[in-house]
């Protein structure tokens, strides 16, 4: 269960596997809900007709990982940009050349490149087009799904600070899925960690790095890299035995109590529910007073 306010950064950790993309591309309403509910400002997505989800794509769009996947390559950048605004009749036909060359200034681009083809950019420049088509219909809601995990770090940085700002100047919500809490915590006000599909630890952004309290939670900020060499030779990691079970099959009670340190008998038998632990935080494990 998750809640996303009006001009929040939710980001949304996990190890590759644990369901982070099935949750974004179920919230989009990619994928059908076999359970629960998508709701937007009242709406409910997952009970609502074809018709009412298409109403409500203007205020739910999505970046996707590989700019070079989600872009037609047989389209120009104008024709991928213009084709939402006449789909969604945003502006009158003779206003649409205008409203791309404005979406291309707003992430970086010159619109002089807006008749070129997506293999002629590179793939910085690839994924500013692909947000350009997110904010295209002015959406209230932006679901990023690793949207810089394919691109080098100098052009990371660029994609980061670009959302981050865009953010700020369009009051936009932005679910941000990565799996480098580094990147997480410079982007996001609140972070979420999954582990199996199921949401651990939820909390402000520099609060859950600087003082994670569950043990998974807590062996991924120690695999964060420290930039000072002689503290990295002495830093002490996590090292959590095995590989994540089958999400198809997994274990009873604790999902994680197979791979936990501090696991006991109690953790086969009870599914931790996401607890409040203190004014701002929520944790899921049965030990977490102990621990």
């Amino acid at each position: 269960t998750l809640a996303l306010g009006r001009g929040e950064v939710l980001g949304l950790v996990g190890e590759s596997g644990c369901g982070k993309s099935t949750l974004a591309r179920t919230i989009v309403q990619l994928l059908p809900t076999t359970s629960g509910a998508v709701v937007l400002e009242g709406k409910n997505l997952t009970s609502g007709s074809a018709a009412e989800v298409h109403e409500v794509r203007r205020d739910l769009q999505m970046v996707f990982q590989d700019p070079y996947a989600s872009l037609n390559p047989r389209l120009t950048v104008y024709a991928t940009l213009a084709e939402p605004l006449l789909v969604h009749r945003v502006c009158a036909p003779a206003e649409v050349p205008a409203r791309v060359a404005e979406l291309m200034r707003l992430v970086g681009l010159a619109p002089r490149f807006m008749q070129k083809y997506p293999h002629e950019f590179s793939g910085g420049q690839r994924q500013r087009i692909a947000i350009a088509r997110a904010l295209a219909l002015e959406p209230k809601v932006i679901i990023a799904d690793e949207p810089v995990s394919a691109l080098d770090v100098s052009i990371q940085a660029q994609i980061l600070n670009l959302l981050a700002q865009i953010v700020r100047r369009m009051n936009l919500s932005l679910v941000f899925i990565a799996h480098d809490l580094s990147v997480v915590k410079h982007i996001s006000d609140r972070v979420a960690v999954m582990y199996l599909g199921k949401i651990v630890e939820l909390g402000p952004a520099a609060d859950i790095i600087e003082r994670p309290r569950h043990p998974y939670t807590r062996a991924l900020v120690s695999a964060i890299p420290t930039p000072n060499p002689d503290v990295e030779r002495t830093r002490q990691r996590i090292l959590l035995p095995g590989d994540p079970p089958s999400p198809m099959n997994p274990p009873a009670g604790c999902a994680f109590h197979p791979r936990c340190p501090y696991a006991k008998e109690i953790c086969q038998a009870a599914i931790p529910l996401l607890t409040p632990d203190g004014p701002t935080r929520e944790v899921a494990c049965v030990r977490l007073a102990e621990i």
